[in-house]
Order: structure tokens, then C-alpha cells, then sequence
């Protein structure tokens, strides 16, 4: 049984509008001038400390981070479904992926309550197994700490293992854990793949739910053509 993990931002859903929305008005909080929204974007993929950081420059102290963080969770918290959508095609290929027999779980570095609170809202919690976050354990991606977690729980072997995401965090961590990297081309930082090229490319999720099936109608000697 095929063992997949998902990156949730930039892979899962489209949660660009919020991020960008909170970190501005953070900015605005702070008596800053607020950001582009593609420029928020480039920072997101290292969890919200590094994003608040980013986002403040170089000449924020640790105590000017601290409280924008804290300002930006609670904005974040009653707007993260203002805007933020699955990625189409998202719904129908986890279904698919499901009937397939995959065992499917999210690691992300938003915080876990937030990432729970997201799947929950958008009706795709009961497709996974697991939802790690940033704070499930003491090292974030692309440490490998949360991914050889999972391979754990789900008692599948470690090449029978997936990371799905949209950057090079995503693709190092794979390589970090040992198991295969599937990279999404829609998402924030595809760019990173030129710096750390995954094993498989896909321009829509539905895409990974036909190479799946391939692969398994292969396996059981079933032709697919």
C-alpha cells in the first residue's frame, strides 16, 4: 500500500490571499509598509516564524518578531478561510487515491492546529490518517523527523513512501527521509525544483492519482494501456 505525505500550502490548497492578507496586515500592525503579495508568497514554506522575520527585514529584533508572530497567528486564525481554496482537481484525486488503497497524511510547517483547522474547514480532514505541523516536533521540514514519523504509523516501507509538495523543502525533505520526492508545478516555489529536481512532476493532482494507478495495475499485472 502506497504511503502519501502532502505538503498542505502551495500543494493541497491555495492559501496564497490569506497568507499575504495576514502578513499585511501584521505590517500594518506594526506601523510598516505592507509587502506585494508575491513577494509575501516567496517567503512562505519555512513556517510562520521565518515568514513573520522575512517579512519584518533584517534589522527586526527578536523581540519586534515575537510580538508580529503573535499578532500574525491571531489575525491568521479568523481569516484563514476567508479566501483559501483546494486546488482543483485536489477533492477528486484524493477520492481517487483513497479507492486506490494509499494511505495519505499532511506534513506541513503551519502550525498543526492551524493545518487541522483548514483540512477540517474544507472537508478533506478524512482523508488522512495524520496532520503534523510545524510544532509536532521539535525540527521542521526538510528535517526528516516528521516524515519517518508517518512511514512509522502507517506501517508501509519507507519505499513505498511519498513526499508531495511544491518546493525544494518538500523534495529535500523526501530525500532527508529516504523515500520518494512528487513535485507539483501549480504551487508557490516550483522554481526550487531546478535547485532539487523530485522524482516525478505533476501539473495537477489528478495526474499523480493515474500515475498511481498505473503503477499499482502494474504491480498486479493488470493492463493499463
Amino acid at each position: 500500500m502506497p504511503l502519501l505525505i502532502f505538503d498542505l500550502d502551495g500543494t493541497l490548497i491555495d492559501s496564497k490571499l490569506d497568507l499575504a492578507n495576514s502578513v499585511n496586515a501584521m505590517l500594518g500592525h506594526m506601523g510598516m509598509p505592507v509587502l506585494t503579495n508575491e513577494t509575501v508568497y516567496s517567503y512562505v514554506g519555512n513556517g510562520a516564524p521565518v515568514l513573520v522575520r522575512k517579512a519584518l527585514g533584517p534589522s527586526a529584533s527578536d523581540a519586534d518578531v515575537s510580538y508580529a508572530l503573535d499578532y500574525f497567528l491571531s489575525y491568521y486564525r479568523e481569516h484563514m478561510l476567508d479566501y483559501t481554496h483546494l486546488y482543483p482537481g485536489v477533492r477528486e484525486a484524493l477520492e481517487r487515491m483513497r479507492e486506490q488503497g494509499a494511505a495519505m497524511a499532511v506534513l506541513t510547517n503551519k502550525p498543526v492546529r492551524f493545518s487541522q483547522a483548514i483540512v477540517d474547514g474544507l472537508g478533506v480532514a478524512d482523508f488522512f490518517f495524520q496532520v503534523y505541523g510545524g510544532n509536532s516536533f521539535e525540527t521542521k521540514k526538510p528535517e526528516p523527523t516528521g516524515a519517518r514519523k508517518l512511514v512509522e504509523e502507517s506501517g508501509q516501507p519507507p519505499e513505498s513512501a511519498w513526499m508531495v509538495g511544491d518546493s525544494a523543502v518538500d523534495i529535500r525533505t523526501a530525500r532527508n527521509a529516504g523515500i520518494g520526492a512528487v513535485g507539483v508545478s501549480y504551487g508557490f516555489q516550483p522554481e526550487g525544483f531546478l535547485e532539487c529536481p523530485p522524482d516525478l512532476v505533476v501539473d495537477d493532482l489528478r495526474e499523480l492519482a493515474d500515475w498511481l494507478g498505473g503503477r499499482l495495475g502494474a504491480r498486479n499485472g493488470v493492463s493499463t494501456g
